[in-house]
């Protein structure tokens, strides 16, 4: 398997500027992959965000079971932070962030009044992983599309402001990724759910790691019943080079893509690559 980094230009630049804004930022909702929660979180951000408060989203909540929703909740109070999920394409879980933002904004203009300044809308940021959502929710968010959203990564790439109300102003960020991702096994989950950008990985090494890590998880029956082929006592390259050669004649490379876009478009049904555990 070759080592997976990715790292563009506009990056380092989005990066920098961030750090630059975040002194102005009274509340930060860091985005987050519903199915890969801990690998989608950049281990930088606590760091940059100077002890502000902070609202983690769990996107894609649709893409997961029902039954991870507590649990997952659960996990991260253990850790002091609050959680909340959202399905940003539906608009599911929006009001309440709305709601969480004007709260802050609220505890803001007390103490800027108790000085004797006059109040001002709640300044908020998204930030989080290439293609985790956060164009979509912030759309979601502000009730028209004004955020360029599209399934693959790095497609926002400046910073821009954007007023959701009279009450509150978002900074939408382009995705943040570390400059070197030094855990291979994140980076690989990462590649699967398309969080950062395909000139990174090579597609049937990793299609070949989804099937590996989906037998870890015990979905060899989905795999079954989706494909016809029992995954069980073989590895994820040999199970692609079965199908090839017993219903995609079109090559290895096809039969990658056919099995990471079922993954991708929940095709595959409901499937987590990460679960909370202590």
């Amino acid at each position: 398997m070759s080592i997976i980094q990715w790292y563009p230009g506009h990056i380092s630049k989005a990066e920098r500027q961030l750090k630059e804004q975040i002194k102005n930022i009274d509340i930060i909702f860091e985005i987050l992959d519903a199915r890969i929660p801990i690998a989608s979180h950049h281990p930088n951000i606590n760091q940059w965000i100077e002890g502000k408060p902070k609202i983690t989203v769990l996107n894609r909540m649709d893409m997961i079971p029902q039954s991870l929703y507590q649990k997952w909740l659960n996990w991260f109070k253990e850790r002091g932070e609050t959680a909340h999920f959202t399905d940003a394409k539906q608009g599911k879980g929006i009001k309440s962030l709305n709601q969480l933002a004007k709260e802050a904004g609220n505890l803001v203009n007390i103490k800027r009044v108790n000085r004797g300044m006059r109040p001002r809308p709640v300044r908020a940021v998204v930030i989080g992983f290439p293609n985790v959502g956060k164009s979509a929710l912030i759309n979601r968010l502000l009730g028209r599309k004004v955020a360029i959203s599209a399934r693959r990564a790095g497609v926002t790439r400046q910073l821009q402001w954007i007023r959701i109300s009279k009450t509150i102003e978002l900074l939408d960020a382009p995705g943040v990724i570390p400059i070197k991702l030094e855990n291979q096994k994140n980076a690989i989950k990462l590649a699967i759910c398309e969080d950062i950008g395909e000139a990174a990985y090579d597609n049937q090494q990793v299609a070949a790691k989804l099937i590996d890590l989906l037998l870890e998880l015990n979905f060899e029956k989905t795999l079954q019943l989706r494909y016809g082929i029992d995954p069980l006592g073989i590895s994820g390259e040999q199970y692609i080079e079965k199908l090839e050669s017993s219903f995609y004649k079109g090559g290895k490379e096809r039969v990658a893509m056919q099995l990471l876009n079922d993954f991708r478009k929940g095709i595959m049904g409901c499937i987590p690559l990460e679960l909370p555990k202590n």
